[in-house]
């Protein structure tokens, strides 16, 4: 079988950890891993082939260099100009797979989800590949722990050669006298939002039930740009898809649905709660703590620190999340309403909504440490052997010091290394480039000073990374 791991979302439930630049499928929450990369690791790998993942143009390097770092061998990464939904999203991956010459059974995948008994996972996934090689549509129901409100559900039907079910109705999510009802009747499974068939079978009902969606999938396979591993797809075409999920367009309609059950300890971590309740580590208290912190009288609670000393006192059902630019604290029942402050964060157009402190590039990251009117300070690191763009600012000047490792720097028509302690001025209007050409990590300090600092402030001459957008 052939996974597809859906990794384009932007999701802002794990503010402030998560970021519109930095969602949570690339975050460590479950384990040392990044979710991207144990949504694979989970995976049987002799039973795989290579996956094909989809995520976002912008987050096209971050998902390259996690997969490089696990050692994770990949198939491409398809890049959505727009994002459509996922119904498009694994109509792409379809159509890449048959175009490929082959019509392997599809795992489709969410790259965010924690699935906690491999063993388990493993086991429904092979009911489930029984099922899609008889040209079923399978979904996997996870069985319920509790009366969730929080989830859509799958009502089970007529049993599917004593291995699922038939799809009697997807419903939506539930109130919470009806999730009680759905409980007890033990017919009811919450929707996991993964799935297994054949590529020719999904494009197939997809064509019937969703033609649009279909034809601008297929208009936008037909033009593909092959940029190193990724593959950017027709961006008009795809553009005027319809937005619309899998069980929307097709789920719900074919007549070829069934469900495999799933009790592997599965959760979407939608929520700092979720994170609470699935942690393994909690204090005699009740408490999760991750880093440093110092707790006084404190139950069932979630602190998370990422550089400073959290002290909490007296408290019951909190979380405290606490990022280099941004704290989080609220009631443990109230997370939900974290998408009150993104929303404001993002109507005001504070970089908090989008970026952390330290932003990743493909060459490195750079990280905004002080601030003032006419100055700001960066620290950046550049990965061995990689260079920033040639480019130029019209409204500030930079002071490069090298802390350790060596750079090359081109200032105008010059380029000359520069080693630790020493330093380089580029004045403004002044085209330059960096690049380590070195065997170790090249960490310098940037002091910028002008009218303007914004990140916006860059004419890029040439980048080897083929980036257009005005960004460092």
């Amino acid at each position: 079988m052939k996974p597809v791991v859906l990794a384009g979302g932007t999701g802002s439930r794990l503010w402030p950890k998560s970021r519109a630049a930095l969602p949570k499928q690339f975050l460590a929450l479950t384990s040392d891993k990044t979710m991207l990369q144990d949504t694979i690791l989970r995976l049987p790998a002799d039973k795989m082939e290579l996956p094909l993942f989809i995520c976002n143009e912008d987050h096209r390097f971050m998902a390259a260099e996690q997969l490089r770092v696990a050692n994770i061998n990949y198939d491409s990464i398809i890049l959505e100009p727009v994002g459509r939904n996922t119904a498009p999203a694994i109509a792409l991956a379809a159509l890449r797979a048959v175009q490929q010459g082959e019509d392997p059974v599809l795992l489709i995948l969410a790259a965010d989800h924690l699935i906690s008994d491999h063993s388990a996972f493993h086991a429904a996934v092979d009911k489930a590949t029984v099922l899609a090689n008889e040209g079923k549509l399978v979904t996997f129901g996870v069985v319920p722990s509790e009366a969730h409100t929080g989830y859509g559900y799958i009502k089970s039907g007529e049993s599917v050669n004593d291995i699922g079910f038939e799809v009697a109705e997807f419903v939506e999510k539930p109130d919470l006298a009806t999730a009680k009802e759905y409980l007890a009747s033990g017919k009811y499974y919450w929707n996991s939002g993964m799935f297994m068939f054949k590529a020719s079978v999904y494009l197939r009902e997809l064509s019937e039930h969703a033609p649009a969606i279909f034809a601008a999938c297929t208009r936008a396979m037909e033009n593909t740009d092959k940029d190193m591993t990724f593959i950017r797809v027709d961006a008009e075409a795809f553009a005027k898809c319809p937005d619309d999920s899998i069980d929307y367009a097709v789920m719900e309609n074919t007549s070829d649905a069934c469900m495999v059950p799933l009790d592997a300890g599965w959760n979407d971590v939608g929520s700092w709660t979720s994170l609470w309740e699935t942690s393994e580590n909690k204090d005699a208290s009740g408490n999760v703590v991750i880093g440093d912190a110092i707790l006084d009288g404190v139950t069932n609670s979630y602190v998370n620190s990422e550089q400073r000393l959290i002290a909490v006192i007296g408290l019951d059902d909190i979380v405290v999340v606490e990022t280099k630019d941004a704290i989080l604290v609220a009631n443990k029942n109230k997370v939900q309403d974290i998408k009150n402050v993104v929303n404001q964060l993002k109507a005001e157009k504070r970089p908090e909504f989008e970026f952390h402190r330290e932003v990743f590039r493909p060459w490195g990251s750079y990280d905004a440490i002080d601030n003032g009117t006419r100055y700001q300070v960066k620290r950046i690191s550049v990965k061995p052997g990689e260079k920033l763009s040639v480019q130029m600012h019209h409204h500030r000047a930079e002071h490069w010091i090298v802390v350790s490792g060596s750079a090359n720097v081109t200032v105008g028509d010059k380029t000359k290394l520069v080693t630790e302690n020493e330093s380089v001025y580029i004045p403004i209007g002044q085209v330059h480039a960096l690049e380590n050409p070195g065997k170790i990590l090249l960490e310098l300090i940037e002091v910028q000073s002008g009218s303007y600092l914004g990140e916006d402030d860059i004419v890029r001459f040439s980048d080897r990374y083929g980036r257009v957008e005005s960004k460092k």
